[in-house]
């Protein structure tokens, strides 16, 4: 009898346990964000695609019309044929996320504002947010009428690195005011490192993207440095351009500096497409102190006794984009010139138009 009952017992215990794993299950599962994907032609959507295999994402659809793409994230993901349609229209018809994801070319982000908007759908695009000031400021417009969020996703963002920077700089007064920044991002070469055809097509632009290193890698300084001036616009911008390979990219530059000017602070952003391996990084000079964040982990810091030292890091509120959207969506982020801000984001496209007409006027443009 008494065997009988321990045998009673130790079933009871474990079907309570795949209830409690099954709720536990369930309730992880309703906590995910509810997303359609439109668009695969940018190669970050590898990104999303990984999350929502690792079950970190809820795709409900994606929005891709060209067969071939369609067939490769299917193979590469075991994404099912019921999640592919062939327009943005036609999943948020049938499908209702908590926002919609945008991976497809930087002059398509305004057509996916002005179908989601009306909609009541907030729109996370990948950066930049547009390719010219009025594309930026119609889409800001739908945003508001509609109230919807429209955010724009960084790699840089997810850097431990700079919001300890930030830190340093505002919370602690390690390093005095700001004077200088200098931000260093690029690589060999999008066709160099192997980005996919579909991405090469409309990168290397000069309608798609909006021109070359310039957009591409100019954003990330020009966010960067937005965020870590308050939100202020720089005063005059100045750049210069260089196209050093054109027989692989005729069409764009391939290199790019940007000098902002700020009232008592000057930055320089420096992209291109033309150096012997990948950086993401970011010096910031104060009245008594340096910082260097050398990548997402590493910040090293320097005082006015000239002595460089390993600078502690701390981990992030939302280390990716998806808890931070998540935390957006219900109202949990609530400073203004954050990083994937709309305001911050805005004044990032009037740096970049400024940039690209000082390039090719050689003039300094003043900002309004």
């Amino acid at each position: 009898m008494g065997k009988f009952y321990h045998m009673i017992e130790s079933a009871r215990k474990l079907l309570l346990s795949v209830i409690a794993c099954f709720g536990i299950y369930a309730f992880a599962n309703a906590q995910l964000l509810k997303v359609v994907v439109v668009g695969l032609n940018h190669d970050h959507a590898h990104t999303i695609m990984r999350q929502f295999k690792e079950g970190k994402v809820v795709v409900l659809g994606i929005a891709e019309s060209n067969p071939v793409l369609v067939e490769r994230y299917k193979k590469s993901y075991q994404v099912p044929d019921s999640l592919f349609y062939t327009s943005l229209k036609q999943v948020l018809d049938r499908k209702k996320p908590d926002a919609v994801l945008a991976f497809n070319a930087i002059v398509d982000h305004e057509a996916v504002v002005e179908e989601c908007a009306p909609r009541g759908i907030s729109v996370m695009v990948e950066k930049p947010l547009a390719t010219t000031v009025r594309a930026a400021e119609k889409m800001a417009a739908l945003a508001r009428q509609y109230h919807i969020l429209l955010l724009t996703n960084y790699e840089t963002t997810w850097y431990k690195t700079n919001h300890e920077i930030y830190d340093l700089v505002y919370t602690r007064d390690q390093i005095g005011g700001i004077r200088k920044m200098v931000v260093h991002d690029g690589h060999q070469g999008p066709k160099e490192i192997g980005c996919s055809p579909e991405f090469l097509s409309w990168l290397t632009d000069p309608v798609k993207n909006g021109g070359g290193a310039v957009m591409d890698f100019g954003c990330y300084g020009a966010n960067l440095m937005t965020w870590l001036m308050g939100g202020k616009a720089p005063i005059s911008v100045m750049a210069i351009t260089k196209q050093i390979k054109p027989d692989i990219y005729p069409k764009v530059d391939d290199d790019a500096t940007i000098v902002l000017g700020y009232e008592n602070a000057t930055g320089i952003i420096e992209a291109s497409w033309n150096w012997p391996y990948g950086i993401k990084d970011i010096e910031v000079f104060g009245k008594k102190g340096y910082l260097h964040g050398l990548n997402g982990n590493d910040l090293v810091q320097k005082a006015d006794t000239g002595t460089y030292r390993p600078a502690p890091v701390g981990e992030l509120k939302y280390p990716d984009n998806l808890r931070y959207l998540a935390a957006a969506l219900k109202g949990e982020v609530k400073e203004a010139n954050d990083l994937s801000s709309l305001e911050n984001n805005l004044i990032v496209v009037r740096i970049l138009e400024a940039a690209k007409e000082s390039a090719k006027t050689g003039r300094t443009i003043l900002l309004k």
